[in-house]
This record gives C-alpha cells, structure tokens and sequence, in this order.
C-alpha cells in the first residue's frame, strides 16, 4: 500500500485493487495549496467543512462514505465512528478506520477531545494512525500526544497543521517538540504488514 499527503487533511491510499481518497479540500488557495484532481474508488468524508468535504475534486465516480458505519467495497472494509469536532459542538465528526492489506488505518478526522472506552474499542490493533496536531479546530500536540498514547500505534502520520498559509493553526514541529521522537520525513509512503517496526514510528510526509 501506498500512502500520499494531499495536503491538510488530505491523504489518497493505493491498494493493489483500490484507490481511496480522505478528506478531500475546496478552496485551495485559502490553505496555499494546489487543487486536488484524482481519481479513486472510495472517498471518505469526515465532517462536511469546506476543506474537508470536496467530493467534486474526485473522478471515477466513487463510492462516498460521509458518516459512521460499517461499509465494505472491494473487499475492504471501513469503520466510521462517531466522534467530536474540535471547534463546532453542533457538527459531528466521524472517525474512519480502514482495513486493507492486512493493515488498518485510522484518520481521526477534526477529533476535538481524547477518545472514550467505547470509541477505543471500536478502534483496536491500529497500525497506521492519521492524527490532527494543529490546534484551535482539533486536538492541540499536547492531546495529540495523549491520543496516540491512547491508540498505541505502529505509524503516526501528523496532519492538519500549518504548511504556510494557516497561522491560526500550528506548525507541525511544535508536535515534534511535544512527542519526542525523531521523524522520518519522505514524499510518499510505501508499507506492508512486515515492514511495520516493533517500536512506534514518526512520519511526516510532504504534500503532492
């Protein structure tokens, strides 16, 4: 499996038989990005916030996924969980697992508190955690820091952070400083169960 940054909150998943894309954005000149366009299979969709919620940038006709459940297509398997926002009490957020290729993936979309005993549950044995670190719309580093802990993770992928444009949220190295650990920074991300290390590990992946 392959795993691109978008951008945000954004990330695309290359399965041996499947694309998914997660939070696409709109407006991209708000968030000093370049527009997505790309196709997929699946979209997931977290909370309907502009710069989470462009389905219209995603070709090839795909199934949307938008609140919790369980879902299945191609043979993999999705978990949307209910969760808070981290900034507007009245809009949910769903949380997102995915099964595929013997891994699971979760991206917490704009969680905005610690997960509870039962959200947990739902979410057990995962291996490659997206986690909003920025702050004011999400969790800040500190509870992002106590999330991970939370989850025990093998991979922790950072998102949701200023890339330049966004000084209301905060960088992704106030994150670092907070978690302690050391990043492995690359373009794009390429696992399989038997790569995934023993102790957790740090990426920060630059956007496409």
């Amino acid at each position: 499996m392959e795993i691109l940054y978008l951008g945000h909150s954004a990330f695309k998943l290359v399965g041996k038989n499947i694309q998914i894309v997660i939070d696409p954005y709109g407006e991209p000149a708000k968030l000093g990005m370049k527009p997505i366009k790309t196709p997929a299979d699946v979209v997931l969709i977290t909370h309907d916030h502009w710069d989470h919620n462009n389905i219209a940038a995603i070709s090839g006709n795909p199934v949307v996924f938008d609140m919790p459940g369980d879902y299945e297509v191609k043979g993999i398997t999705f978990k949307g969980i209910n969760s808070k926002h981290g900034n507007d009490s009245e809009l949910p957020n769903t949380i997102f697992t995915i099964r595929m290729e013997d891994l699971t993936i979760a991206h917490l979309g704009d969680l905005g508190e610690v997960l509870s005993p039962a959200q947990l549950e739902r979410m057990s044995e995962i291996d490659i955690l997206m986690v909003p670190v920025g702050g004011k719309f999400t969790i800040n580093p500190e509870q992002a820091v106590e999330v991970i802990n939370q989850i025990e993770p093998k991979i922790i992928i950072p998102m949701h952070y200023d890339l330049g444009s966004k000084p209301d949220i905060l960088p992704v190295s106030k994150f670092i400083e907070e978690i302690g650990m050391e990043p492995e920074k690359i373009p794009k991300f390429k696992v399989t169960k038997k790569d995934l290390p023993e102790e957790p590990k740090l990426v920060v992946l630059e956007t496409q």
